[in-house]
């Protein structure tokens, strides 16, 4: 077991690649990483979102779905960062180019940003209303500042401090009570096959449904390789990975749509709801209250690490300590100015950019590159992923098609005025908008990202041979 001493010595606080000495994550310490990451309160959201339009046994089955092709895509992402070594915004440079690469990466920042405030104002809200039941005291910007700092602290520690003296030590065991205790009270408390038996309102379709199972594990895709950076093996990172994030999803999702159910409420009201809920269940409902709040830690300080990790692939000379201070500010002042609100459109414009991403990525390791990346090549100004002054057009084209048919499929709602134009435009056509797509808009998007890239990516290299 090592030291918290050699672990903090040996954090690597740039975007080079992780020299082999530090690669010390084996499948089980990611299998805990990213089974705590795959734990929290947005993820119980991101469960209430299916239902009363699903009904309970669909949004199950939708879970069920959606979690094994989401932590399959998340896995295969895992095995290419083992590879390489490097962050996911630096692993896109092989695709895209080492100057194309600063398109995903300004999107990433943006998302992982929304993802800290997010966070931040989640973890607050469940603080500031479990004083509040207990005591009568609101206290919102206190327990904003508190999480933000706390997150940021844990983001200057790095991927191996936090796992291997805080998540093994402590989290794994959160992660496992707060289920358990979970578990216990909903059946304990309600009917739950009464539940189960709860119909929907058609609302909501059941691939849509899947999609936003989906877009939970591919959101963590341009975080992946921030840490799996220092997986020991391609096959720890893979299995690893997919053991513990596919357990978790299917939890959380599972329970937030069950408890939305049981306490007749809807997603913006869950958190308050829960918390009267587990209030008033004894011991077991208070220790479950404070496991859930502590464990929620992990996911802040992932997105403000990763969002310090993926600014230095544009701007590679500032500090990551210094990033990592100003994006924990960012995220609080952001907490404290936003309201809670559905997230749901978030959701589905996270999937439609990465997960065409991700097959791109995949087309060019597996086929273009026959699963094989060169971590030097990947800073080296002319060199083999320099493409046309630094940008690969075709890897961008391909992405765009992918991006634009996961929007015809999965328009999010909240942005109505461009949907309605874009609709009108399709129409005018004589194509539907949106797409009434059998699978869902996952499926279609990876796979035209995959197969197009695959072809043009190889007979672009055949022609440089």
């Amino acid at each position: 077991m090592t030291t918290l001493a050699s672990d903090v010595a040996s954090v690597t606080t740039g975007i080079e690649p992780v020299p082999q000495e530090q690669r010390r994550l084996s499948g089980f310490d990611l299998a805990v990483l990213w089974g705590d990451l795959g734990v929290g309160l947005l993820v119980l959201q991101a469960g209430a979102l299916l239902v009363p339009g699903l009904g309970a046994g669909e949004a199950l089955a939708a879970t069920l779905v959606g979690s094994v092709i989401g932590v399959l895509l998340l896995s295969i992402a895992a095995y290419i960062a083992a590879d390489a070594g490097v962050p996911t915004m630096v692993l896109t440079r092989a695709a895209v180019g080492l100057r194309g690469s600063a398109l995903p990466t300004v999107l990433n920042v943006i998302q992982l940003l929304g993802w800290t405030s997010f966070e931040i104002l989640v973890m607050a809200q469940f603080a500031n209303a479990i004083v509040s039941h207990l005591f009568g005291i609101s206290a919102y910007p206190f327990w904003a500042f508190v999480f933000a700092a706390f997150c940021t602290a844990m983001a200057l520690g790095g991927p191996l401090v936090v796992v291997r003296q805080w998540l093994e030590k402590f989290g794994v065991w959160a992660m496992l009570a707060t289920t358990i205790a979970l578990v216990v009270l909903l059946f304990a408390r309600f009917d739950v096959p009464q539940l189960l038996a709860t119909p929907g309102t058609g609302d909501l379709g059941f691939w849509l449904g899947v999609d936003i199972v989906v877009a939970l594990p591919v959101s963590w895709f341009p975080l992946v390789a921030d840490y799996n950076r220092f997986a020991r093996s391609r096959a720890a990172s893979f299995w690893g990975t997919f053991a513990g994030y596919l357990v978790a999803n299917l939890s959380f999702f599972g329970l937030g749509l069950l408890f939305v159910l049981a306490l007749k409420t809807d997603v913006a009201h869950l958190n308050e709801e829960l918390v009267g809920f587990l209030g008033t269940s004894a011991l077991l409902g208070l220790l479950a209250l404070v496991i859930i709040l502590a464990d929620e830690t992990d996911e802040g300080f992932a997105n403000i690490y990763s969002t310090a990790v993926s600014t230095q692939n544009l701007i590679a000379r500032i500090p990551q300590r210094a990033l990592i201070l100003a994006y924990g500010a960012i995220g609080f002042v952001l907490a404290i100015l936003l309201q809670n609100a559905d997230y749901e459109w978030f959701l589905l414009l996270i999937g439609s950019f990465f997960v065409p991403l991700l097959g791109l990525v995949a087309a060019d390791y597996f086929v273009v590159r026959r699963s094989r990346y060169d971590g030097r090549e990947l800073f080296t100004r002319g060199g083999r992923y320099w493409y046309q002054g630094g940008v690969n057009v075709l890897a961008i084209v391909a992405w765009l098609l992918g991006f634009l048919l996961y929007q015809w499929i999965a328009p999010p709602t909240s942005l109505s005025g461009l949907t309605d134009a874009v609709g009108g435009a399709l129409g005018a056509v004589g194509l539907a908008f949106p797409f009434a797509s059998p699978i869902g808009a996952t499926i279609p998007s990876f796979a035209l990202t995959f197969v197009l890239y695959a072809a043009a990516g190889r007979f672009a290299v055949g022609r440089r041979a």
